[in-house]
Formats: C-alpha cells, sequence, structure tokens
C-alpha cells in the first residue's frame, strides 16, 4: 500500500512533467492526477488549488496565495517596499534563483518549466496586483515594477554585481522600494497634448 509520501511524489513528479510538456495554463489537478494514477480528490487533500500544486512541485518557498494575500491586504501605500522584501526573501532560496538564472540564460527559448514559471508569475501574481490597482493601466504599471524587480533580482543574485550583490535587505528595500512604489502609482496613460485657447 502506498503511503502519502509515495502519493505526494508521484503527484509532484507527474506535476513536474506537465508543466515541463504543457507549461502551468494548460495544466491541470484533474490531468496531473490521471498521469500520478490517483483521484483528482487526492490530489486535492494534499493541494488546495492549482497555485499550491505548482509552488510545491517548482519548489517555491512560499505559498503564492498566502502570500499575495499578504503582500496585498495592507492596500497600496507601501507596496513598492512589500513587493521588493518579498522578491528578495524569495530569492534567498538557492533553487529559485537557479530557476531565474535559468530564465535569464535561456531568454526566449526557455524551456517549458521554465516558461511554466513565467506563466505562473504572470497569472497567479502579475495579475492579482494588477487588480488590486483597479485602474485602466494597470498591467504596465506593474509590469514596469516587476521588470525593475526582475532587473535587480538578476544583477544580484545571476550577474553579483557589486555593491547590490552583498548589499543589505533594508537597504536594497530602502533603495529601490520607493522607486516599485513610483511605478505602481505613476499613470502611463498619454494624456493628450493642452493645446492654448485664446
Amino acid at each position: 500500500m502506498a503511503t502519502s509520501d509515495d502519493v505526494t511524489r508521484q503527484v509532484l513528479d507527474a506535476a513536474r512533467a506537465a508543466y515541463a510538456r504543457r507549461g502551468y495554463l494548460n495544466t491541470t489537478i484533474k490531468g496531473v492526477a490521471a498521469t500520478a494514477g490517483v483521484a483528482p480528490d487526492v490530489v486535492r487533500r494534499y493541494y488546495a488549488n492549482r497555485e499550491a500544486l505548482f509552488a510545491a512541485a517548482m519548489r517555491l518557498p512560499m505559498d503564492p496565495a498566502t502570500s499575495i494575500a499578504q503582500l496585498l491586504a495592507p492596500g497600496i501605500d507601501g507596496l513598492g517596499e512589500r513587493m521588493v522584501r518579498v522578491t528578495l526573501r524569495m530569492l534567498d532560496d538557492p533553487e529559485t534563483r537557479e530557476q531565474l538564472a535559468e530564465m535569464v540564460r535561456d531568454g526566449a527559448g526557455a524551456s517549458k518549466a521554465t516558461a511554466a514559471l513565467r506563466e505562473f508569475f504572470e497569472t497567479e501574481m502579475v495579475d492579482r496586483v494588477v487588480s488590486a490597482l483597479g485602474v485602466p493601466d494597470a498591467r504596465m504599471r506593474v509590469v514596469l515594477a516587476t521588470s525593475y524587480l526582475m532587473g535587480i533580482a538578476t544583477s544580484r543574485y545571476v550577474l553579483k554585481v557589486e555593491p547590490l550583490a552583498s548589499a543589505s535587505e533594508d537597504e536594497i528595500v530602502a533603495l529601490v522600494g520607493p522607486a516599485v512604489q513610483l511605478a505602481l502609482t505613476t499613470s502611463t496613460l498619454r494624456r493628450p497634448p493642452v493645446t492654448p485657447t485664446g
């Protein structure tokens, strides 16, 4: 008889294979369960939702649903600093840093598993912050902010550019947080030019 460790191992192996073949968006709990040879309810017993399954399969150092909810709960004020801090803490994990390095190295030719990580990031993280902002240009604002964070993360963890690589978390939050906040709160919509009257 299979132990719960055996079942979770089967499920996670099946999930990783599915993400590698189909990406995040095209992988379902039902499909993972079928590949693992268990009922979908068995998968849901261990992983409440698709996000939790992905986080476990990809060995993310956080529960995305909880982390994003905590990130957004206090509101828009201070969101930039919180995003920087969460990013740095997530990248303290060596496996997550390796996945970031793979995305940077592989770029457009990234593996399906890396593409799945990007899809997950866009749908489960970026889109939730976009919804929280609730303004017409929210997606552009969030993408600008997260692009800035990815640049900081790449410089610090992949390229190891000094003094950024050895700066403390608090130093980086103090320096980068305001810029991320500005990206989140500044309209990117073009205003029509004002024509003088008279």
